[in-house]
């Protein structure tokens, strides 16, 4: 029995299932092929990305599958064989790739949604309004690696059916690399999520940034404002007896309007400088 993407060894992933002495009756002396794989949809609504398992069994004249989760790509697999009674000649071996295409074209199907929902999350980062998008993005980030991490395992074991392999026909193989090329792009289309994630956070923490300094700029700049007649009233608080123009009789107002252009002229200088 041969393995191909399998966490745990294959003796134990059977005896789990209670399949070891089912496919070494069906085998007999033969091969028999074990593939699993991540079954895999994304649910708009919470922007979240399910995951099950399928794994497939496949021997000289037969094919198993196991499923957990709720997604079954059988189904859709056995209708498109269904439809295209002429690879069923090819036996166990197109069971497979008929499961494997399925799934394969759940994975692009998923990729753009999350892409679609990835552009969204774009514009609402690159927007007018000032709200912090930090957790949308760390969310459908942990998603996206979620997604990626059911991807990359499969891609060398797709790769390998593209080749040729004792007691395949040869006519399987278009086929298999057909699917290897779909499962290259969306591969490819994963880990450009996750760039583009990473690049939205960046450019989103450096907007958040960008507030917390012009907020820093105004309070800065209010303080300077009101410093100034906060200055002129302390010194002329201080009750001296001796002071200018503290028996005059516009001493009061001219103090007053010292301070109101000074205040004047501060707020002036600040809103050219783009500080308020």
């Amino acid at each position: 029995m041969r393995p191909c993407g399998t966490a745990l060894p294959l003796a134990l992933v059977l005896g789990r299932l209670g399949l070891d002495l089912l496919l070494a009756g069906l085998a007999g002396d033969g091969d028999v092929l074990a593939v699993a794989l991540k079954t895999l949809w994304y649910v708009r609504d919470g922007c979240e990305v399910e995951t099950g398992e399928v794994m497939v069994f496949t021997g000289p004249h037969f094919a198993l599958t196991v499923r957990h989760g709720p997604a079954d790509p059988t189904g859709v697999a056995a209708g498109r064989l269904g439809e295209d009674p002429q690879m069923l000649r090819f036996g166990p071996v197109a069971v497979l790739h008929a499961v494997l295409d399925t799934a394969v074209d759940s994975y692009t199907e998923a990729a753009v949604q999350v892409r679609t929902d990835l552009t969204a999350l774009e514009r609402r980062v690159f927007s007018a309004e000032r709200e912090d998008f930090t957790e949308p993005i760390y969310s459908l980030k942990r998603e996206v690696l979620e997604f990626r991490d059911a991807v990359q395992p499969l891609v060398p074991v797709v790769q390998d059916f593209a080749g040729p392999h004792a007691g395949w026909p040869e006519e399987m193989l278009p086929y298999f690399r057909d699917v290897a090329d779909h499962m290259h792009r969306t591969d490819t289309e994963v880990r450009s999520l996750d760039e583009l994630l990473n690049s939205a956070l960046d450019a989103h923490l450096a907007r958040v940034g960008t507030w917390q300094n012009d907020d820093m700029r105004r309070i800065s700049a209010w303080a300077a404002i009101l410093a100034t007649p906060t200055l002129v009233a302390g010194i002329y608080g201080m009750n001296f007896a001796h002071m200018p123009e503290l028996s005059w009789t516009y001493g009061y107002p001219l103090a007053v309007a010292v301070m109101a252009g000074a205040c004047a002229l501060l707020h002036r200088t600040f809103r050219r400088n783009g500080w308020l």
